[in-house]
């Protein structure tokens, strides 16, 4: 997880993230100040509850709003690989950050390193990391809702590169805008998976269900109006007693008590912490802010 320091507003993510609000009259510092707690206050939960945490610190420059959303720029699998991406907004590719992994490769066994940021430029193909993957690891399917910062080519190539079988398809908001990231409609667990419905066409929707049939994993249905409260942007985590849904109270508070009772099943906890600002004016939740580490550790 990275540490933000000037988190606000980027106005070069916001004409396709319908998630997003500008901040109006409210301080740049103000938003700054408000992300850093509610970072820290849900790093103190996740701790709490026996999740391994790594933290680091944004930097002052350059100038970087999203760096609390990491996941989009970098990805780590058990295989020992480790994967940097291409970005849509220019700001947002200031987020990729050598030191970053240097500091991962002294901790942990890095076999190779996929650098597939060159696409940005040489093929103009954006595939924003988890944001735009999700990735039933188990059974090697990557499920991607196609947009400007997921083209369905790149998809295809990072599929055959990792010997994943991908799965893309077409989303939007009930206004018919794309939906921007698959992670914001769509979350995966190892038994579980969360999706809404309401953002698949009606021509894919019936296809896509029994693709996800496939998996073998529960699937828990959630509104549009969930997804605006960031339902569909959680993420499962083990810590040391067992398994966690990490989620914002946004997000815990628009679920039904049924759908609480099926995601706490088997002793499975669910963690949430209040991410108001990072939401309003970051337009992503819980699951952006958690780049999960695969890689074994070093003795």
């Amino acid at each position: 997880m990275v540490r933000p320091v000037n988190f606000g507003f980027n106005p070069q993510t916001a004409d396709d993230n319908a998630f997003q609000e500008a901040p109006g009259e409210t301080s740049l510092k103000s938003i700054a100040v408000g992300a850093q707690e509610e970072f820290d206050a849900f790093v103190a939960k996740l701790r709490a509850a026996g999740v391994e945490v790594t933290v680091v610190d944004d930097t002052q420059e350059p100038l970087k709003r999203d760096a609390v959303f990491p996941n989009n720029w970098i990805t780590t699998h058990a295989d020992g690989t480790l994967i940097t991406y291409p970005m849509f907004s220019p700001m947002r590719r200031l987020e990729r950050r050598d030191d970053i992994i240097e500091q991962l490769q002294e901790a942990y066994t890095i076999n190779r390193h996929i650098a597939l940021e060159a696409w940005e430029e040489e093929k103009g193909k954006m595939l924003e990391g988890t944001g735009a993957l999700i990735l039933d690891r188990d059974n090697r399917i990557a499920f991607a809702c196609i947009s400007k910062r997921c083209s369905r080519e790149a998809v295809e190539e990072w599929c055959s590169m990792m010997n994943y079988q991908p799965v893309t398809f077409n989303g939007t908001d009930p206004l018919g805008q794309p939906i921007y990231h698959t992670n914001v409609m769509m979350a995966m667990g190892e038994d579980q998976i969360v999706i809404s419905p309401d953002c698949v066409s009606k021509n894919e929707g019936p296809w896509l269900l029994k693709q996800l049939e496939r998996t073998g994993k529960e699937i828990i249905r959630i509104s549009w109006e969930q997804v605006k409260h960031f339902a569909g942007n959680m993420l499962q985590l083990r810590g040391k007693d067992g398994l966690i849904w990490a989620m914002s109270t946004a997000a815990y508070e628009s679920l039904t008590p049924a759908e609480v009772q099926k995601l706490t099943k088997n002793d499975t906890q669910i963690v949430h912490s209040d991410l108001t600002t990072i939401e309003t004016y970051g337009g992503g939740s819980a699951r952006c802010m958690l780049a999960e580490i695969f890689l074994s550790t070093k003795e």
